[in-house]
């Protein structure tokens, strides 16, 4: 006998209290801590991968400030020099320019900028990029990637994050992968966060640099969007301020970043 079906106000009562559930979760995730037992002093190898200058320190300068603190090597791969963000300027002309805010920010965070060497606005995503970027992050080995979430309304967002997710798939061992979200509900969509990293002690270097990308409003940039995130996280991870990640790890869905 066919069952019944779930009255519309039912159903949508118990999908809003399945919803709650699942932010609760989230939002209990622990904090990241140390190494544990014999890789307690190991250093790591970080690498951020983002579509533009500005990107990764929109979405995990703080973290990526942290490992380097700690004296893990942190490495920036800005996939495109942002050529079409400076209006009435050539493409070389804001290469130019935002290269060198790149460098600032880098210097404030800790990190060194590579330059994968696509063009913002037309990014590609061939199995020539894949090879290329495979080849670039296993000679730089890493332990932890970053990159962005690859629901995203930018294409050169979602170039860079599929990029890194098959370099990483090619990699041995495979690192450990994060995503990052960069103006969620505008750029980031469906972004669900599993890992929380407290990044109060950093929050100036992150503001900094951000503030290096002069170009962009570096300042509009973290008063209209990023301030308002990591104030948003670190609610959720109940402390002043917050980066958050989702980590793809079936078996641990509560994930802590290794190393800090």
């Amino acid at each position: 006998m066919p069952s019944q079906p779930t009255p519309r106000r039912r159903f949508l009562k118990e999908s809003v209290g399945l919803a709650g559930s699942a932010v609760f979760a989230a939002a209990a995730v622990p904090l990241p801590a140390a190494l544990s037992g014999s890789n307690e002093n190991r250093k790591l190898k970080v690498v951020c991968v983002g579509g533009h200058p500005d990107d990764p320190e929109s979405g995990c300068a703080g973290t990526l400030a942290r490992y380097a603190e700690l004296g893990h090597a942190v490495t920036i791969i800005y996939i495109t020099r942002g050529e079409r963000g400076i209006r009435d300027k050539s493409l070389d002309e804001s290469a130019k320019i935002r290269s060198v805010e790149c460098e600032s920010a880098c210097k404030i965070i800790g990190a060194r900028p590579l330059f994968f060497g696509q063009i913002d606005g037309a990014t590609e995503l061939t199995r020539v990029q894949v090879d290329a970027m495979t080849k670039l992050l296993s000679n730089e080995k890493p332990d932890v990637v970053f990159t962005h979430w690859p629901i995203d309304t930018h294409m050169d967002h979602q170039v860079a994050s599929f990029l890194t997710i098959r370099a990483c798939m090619a990699l041995r061992p495979h690192p450990d992968l994060y995503f990052f979200e960069v103006n969620t509900g505008s750029q980031s969509e469906g972004f669900l966060p599993n890992t929380y990293v407290d990044v109060s002690s950093v929050l100036e270097k992150k503001k900094n640099a951000l503030f290096s990308h002069e170009s962009q409003d570096g300042k509009g940039v973290w008063r209209d969007h990023h301030e308002v995130i990591a104030n948003w996280r670190g609610r959720e991870a109940g402390v002043r301020a917050a980066e958050a990640f989702v980590h793809l790890n079936r078996e641990n869905p509560n994930s802590q970043l290794p190393g800090i």
